[in-house]
């Protein structure tokens, strides 16, 4: 009989756009953390390569054999899982993803109801690391790994997928997700770069069981409802409420919305110095690192929320009533 007190091992899948170095990383950190490892077969595919070439003829047959290879493969996570923790350098869901982008009309009615069935007998990972990249630092790593069916990869193509990747996370709820930016880091030649990840996944692996369901906002009374929001979260999740170690989880926060500032401000000048006006560079940055930078501060308000319940204050009101001095006063 299995042993029904021995929790079930961990299993964690990697995701990214082409060229972000998933199966590198899983790699690494199977070797570290000394798990399991299930590798996505793509070579396999007859139609790839012919699909990078025409992507509007080869889509519905290329996608086809991925969605049943894919399929095919998750089949054996079960049974890995009973043998131990497993790494995955990508996730079934991720499937669908390259079908909204490459598919239309019938071949789109089609697969949606071919994968519907399949998803419902795929295991779910406990968690998500998603990898991001810009375009540039992609097509530069397809480039240095030269496989041959991807020497005529499209930019274009990979700016559409890197963007329907980072949509997707954005409404992603099943898992956890850790976003890691890799294109100021290294995790190959960088030690620190790698064990900052696997500090990562270490303290995520801590946090004990993910609960799908989140409280919901309500649309009435929608003043205190964040605050609300972060009691029943706290509750449900098992959330430690400490105030300073919620003070130091914000200033982390702090510390990534810094760092995704640095970002903007190199992209910015980067552009300037290639000739741009300092108004347009300053667009073009923001629309690259919109998303990133809202990540950073919805989650620095999430703490600032969650440290007014700890001491009992209601935060809007705190704030109206500190405007309210501001308005009186005069600076320099």
């Amino acid at each position: 009989m299995p042993d029904e007190s021995r929790p079930r091992p961990w299993y964690i899948a990697i995701e990214g756009v082409i060229g972000v170095g998933k199966t590198t990383l899983v790699r690494m950190l199977r070797e570290e953390l000394q798990t399991g490892m299930l590798l996505e077969v793509f070579e396999e595919n007859p139609f790839l390569s012919s699909f990078y070439t025409d992507r509007a003829r080869y889509a519905f047959q290329t996608q086809m054999f991925f969605l049943l290879s894919r399929y095919r493969q998750q089949q054996q996570v079960p049974a890995l899982l009973a043998q131990d923790a497993l790494l995955s350098d990508y996730m079934f869901a991720k499937d669908r993803l390259f079908a909204e982008l490459n598919l239309q009309g019938d071949e789109w009615e089609i697969y949606q109801q071919i994968h519907g069935a399949l998803a419902q007998q795929v295991a779910v990972p406990d968690f998500v690391i998603y990898l991001q990249a810009d375009t540039e630092t992609l097509m530069a790593r397809i480039n240095q790994r030269d496989r041959p069916y991807e020497r005529n990869m499209d930019p274009a193509y990979i700016t559409d997928l890197r963007e329907a990747y980072d949509r997707f996370f954005q409404n992603y709820q099943d898992t956890p997700v850790i976003t890691i930016d890799t294109n100021d880091i290294n995790f190959v030649t960088s030690p620190a770069d790698f064990q900052s990840i696997v500090a990562r996944v270490r303290s995520t692996l801590r946090e004990g069981p993910y609960q799908r369901r989140l409280p919901q906002f309500q649309e009435a009374e929608l003043r205190l409802e964040y605050q609300k929001f972060h009691v029943e979260l706290d509750e449900s999740k098992g959330f430690i409420t400490d105030l300073y170690f919620n003070y130091l989880c914000l200033s982390e926060e702090m510390g990534e919305l810094g760092s995704e500032l640095a970002n903007l401000w190199r992209e910015e000048a980067k552009q300037v110095v290639q000739g741009r006006k300092v108004t347009e560079a300053r667009e073009w940055a923001l629309e690259q690192r919109r998303g990133r930078i809202e990540a950073e501060l919805a989650d620095c308000m999430a703490y600032l929320l969650k440290l007014a319940n700890y001491v009992g204050i209601d935060l809007e009101q705190a704030y109206r009533e500190k405007m309210k001095v501001n308005e009186t006063r005069s600076w320099r």
